[in-house]
């Protein structure tokens, strides 16, 4: 039932991206992590993986529409690749625990939620222009656009988010590309960050290749309704309505991450004071 379960949740990934484009990563790990009993170490690695894939998918139609500007995303992916494999590497280190990474990772929810329903609520279409983003003031562009690309790689690494929602700006307001070449090529940038984030997972954490093969499955077969859909709601609808629910997953991966800290600290604390008990009682068994 369990497996049922998970696999109809991961089919909501490809109906989310054929719906809104996006937002796949960010309900891939809930699913594998609190549904399918994955480590969340683990369950990051192989939500790289099959956003990655199911993201071919999106990038087929602006690809044969021109709308991938490929000069661009090898620019800027290059440095949000090399932050991917570098966020990777940092994730394996023993300092960085799987609450550190649960945390990070609900508070990038939070954000990318308040900024669907801020820009949603926005009397301006985002097609049109980005008269709600924040202005940048820089004389070399192309350097904002490297260092964002890094940072914004470095969280793709730690903790599997695509960072879509921060891609399409950077590309059209520091990159001077069109929204909708923007739109496709931050779908390409997303591939090369999952391949090159996975690579610096591979062989450092435990990964369930059938689970990621059958994941990968539904979640494309769920983008096939999620396209058919979308041109009945309006993108705006969507986008706002999409934005609550990713407060709400924030919402229950904050308090469950905090639940599963305090156990962990209880469990240890208690075997703390079992082991002082055994080193008091060894006196008094060595003189019976």
């Amino acid at each position: 039932m369990t497996w049922i379960v998970g696999h109809l949740l991961a089919a909501l990934i490809g109906v989310s991206l054929g719906l809104i484009g996006g937002g796949g990563s960010v309900l891939a790990l809930p699913i594998l992590v609190y549904v399918m009993g994955v480590p969340p170490k683990s369950a990051i690695a192989m939500t790289l993986v099959i956003v990655g894939t199911v993201s071919v998918l999106g990038l087929i139609p602006h690809w044969q529409a021109k709308n991938v500007s490929f000069k661009t995303a090898f620019i800027f992916g290059s440095a949000t690749m090399l932050g991917a494999f570098l966020g990777a590497k940092i994730a394996t280190l023993p300092v960085i625990t799987a609450s550190v990474q649960m945390t990070l990772f609900a508070v990038m929810m939070l954000l990318a939620a308040v900024f669907m329903i801020y820009r949603s609520s926005q009397s301006v279409a985002a097609d049109e222009n980005l008269a709600f983003y924040p202005q940048p003031v820089c004389k070399y562009c192309w350097l904002w656009l490297m260092t964002e690309g890094l940072g914004v790689g470095v969280l793709t690494g730690l903790v599997g988010v695509g960072g879509g929602f921060a891609i399409v700006p950077a590309l059209v307001l520091l990159g001077k590309v069109p929204m909708k070449k923007a739109i496709g090529t931050s779908l390409l940038i997303i591939i090369l960050n999952s391949i090159t984030g996975f690579l610096g997972y591979l062989g450092k954490v435990p990964l369930d290749w059938n689970l990621m093969l059958s994941f990968i499955i539904a979640a494309s077969l769920g983008t096939i309704p999620g396209a058919y859909f979308a041109q009945f709601v309006p993108a705006r609808k969507l986008q706002k309505t999409f934005g609550y629910f990713l407060l709400a997953v924030a919402t229950v991966v904050l308090v469950q991450n905090r639940y599963s800290s305090q156990s962990s600290k209880v469990s240890n604390h208690d075997s703390a004071r079992m082991v002082q008990r055994s080193l008091r009682a060894k006196p008094y068994l060595g003189k019976l």
